[in-house]
């Protein structure tokens, strides 16, 4: 295994971005043209683009620019700085509220740091209405503060915007990078972070949570097991339901907790519960959480839902490998058998089909088709010769 470049400091997750790393340690290190008030931080999912924005934060607040360890840097990391806000919805989409908040926070002078900064990590979310309230902050920017925006590409932003912006563009992280990265921060034995790098396909947190968690290489398995599962219209059907739950069970395993936990706080801070209180609006209070946290539970599913497609890509990616003769590494190595079987029984054509089946799928969850008609449509199109 190629040995990767560990940069110091903050920028220690960065891997296999020397050069981003290198343009944001010119701008912090306060090179002639190389700093700039707005940037749009792009890449493949799991190439580091959050990660990428939060060391450049802390490095633009510590006075060694990055050291990775004192105050300034270990709390612009989590989150816990005064002067750097991070905004990651939760929700499908940021609206026009949130963003305003957001500008009003952009006006205010740093209180500790050197500069205001402000990271949205999903700014190719934010509403047109958003948008708009967005673009004059970033035009008209306040004397030290900075706005590191993300997306998976410059077009996920309205031009407007991204034009005022200076681009990072990460690419995506090579398995031998993964894998180290993977052995040297959790401590994973290294067959266990050679697979899940090769699995993960260059997604560094997906690559972590299979090496550290066996319930997600369970759900892995579950669902490269689905193509040879699909013998009749009712087991289709039956697959699609399964799917549909197990997504929907994930997002409620997670959000159960958290979802009464932010109802008890809310509930408390509004009184409720309080002998003769009669906290005005509080209801109306009460119904928009639980409205968010559903959209919540949605979003989640829906990440769910687009795991399944991906490995399932990578599946009769695989198939297709095979089938063309082109040479490619399988991703998928641990079901060669029944993938060379596919291959076998089946023509790149019909692959093609089935490929182009998964992304009629994700378009169609997108534009908000019902989970469960978007994967019974699609269980039949994998069925079908």
């Amino acid at each position: 295994m190629s040995t990767a470049i560990v940069e110091p400091g903050v920028w220690a997750e960065l891997i296999g971005q020397e050069r981003v790393v290198a343009t944001l340690r010119r701008a912090v290190e306060g090179e002639r043209h190389a700093m700039t008030h707005a940037w749009l931080f792009t890449g493949p999912p799991g190439s580091g683009r959050s990660n990428a924005a939060r060391a450049f934060a802390a490095a633009l607040q510590c006075a060694t620019g990055g050291c990775g360890s004192c105050q300034a840097c270990v709390t612009a990391l989590s989150g816990a700085h005064p002067d750097v806000t991070v905004v990651r919805t939760e929700r499908l989409s940021i609206g026009v509220d949130e963003v305003r908040e957001l500008v009003r926070r952009a006006a205010m002078a740093p209180t500790l740091g050197r500069f205001q900064v402000l990271i949205v990590e999903d700014a190719d979310r934010v509403t047109e209405r958003g948008a708009d309230a967005l673009l004059k902050a970033v035009e008209e920017p306040a004397a030290r503060t900075v706005w590191l925006l993300c997306a998976p590409t410059a077009d996920d932003v309205i031009v407007t915007i991204r034009s005022r912006c200076r681009r990072i563009e990460l690419r995506t992280p090579s398995e031998a990078a993964i894998a180290e990265l993977l052995q040297r921060r959790d401590g994973v034995e290294p067959d266990l972070a050679a697979f899940a790098a090769r699995a993960a396909q260059g997604h560094v947190g997906r690559a972590r949570a299979l090496a550290r968690n066996e319930a997600a290489r369970q759900t892995r398995t579950d669902i490269l097991r689905l193509p040879g599962q699909l013998g009749s219209l009712g087991r289709c059907l039956a697959a699609a339901a399964q799917v549909v739950k197990d997504t929907a069970d994930e997002a409620a395993r997670i959000t159960t907790e958290l979802d009464a936990r932010e109802q008890a706080e809310l509930a408390e801070a509004l009184g409720m519960g309080t002998k003769g209180a009669r906290p005005r609006n509080a209801q109306a209070a009460m119904t928009a959480l639980a409205d968010e946290q559903k959209l919540r539970a949605k979003r989640l599913q829906r990440d769910a839902l687009d795991r399944v497609l991906t490995e399932l890509t990578s599946y009769y990616r695989d198939v297709l490998v095979l089938q063309t003769g082109s040479g490619s590494a399988m991703i998928n190595a641990e079901f060669a058998e029944p993938i060379r079987d596919l291959a076998g029984g089946s023509t790149s054509a019909q692959t093609l089909r089935r490929l182009d089946a998964i992304l009629a799928c994700r378009t169609a969850l997108e534009t908000n088709v019902a989970p469960l008609l978007a994967m019974e449509a699609l269980m039949i199109g994998l069925a079908r010769p």
